[in-house]
């Protein structure tokens, strides 16, 4: 086979394997997240390489289910939560 058909095997066998590797490596740490905003609740898991992360991801997800728009998601952001868990 020509060179550039091996080079262009070991690039996509590289790109698939950093695929693979961010996926499996990420989540390590799980949070629930409860919030109530404008009379709306939402609870939503999320999973993360670091706590803080996974609590800003799960107060993210939960807020895109009861808020409406960019005021009324930034308002929620930062509402503080009804619950937080740490599974």
């Amino acid at each position: 086979m020509k060179k550039s058909v091996w080079l262009g095997i070991l690039f996509v066998a590289v790109v698939i394997g950093c695929v693979v590797y961010s996926t499996l490596n990420t989540g390590r740490i799980r949070c629930q997240v409860c919030i109530t905003f404008q009379g709306r609740q939402a609870c939503r898991t999320a999973a993360a390489s670091t706590r803080e992360l996974a609590l800003r991801t799960a107060t993210e997800n939960a807020c895109a289910q009861i808020s409406a728009g960019i005021t009324d998601s930034n308002q929620c952001h930062n509402t503080p939560p009804d619950s937080v868990r740490w599974p």
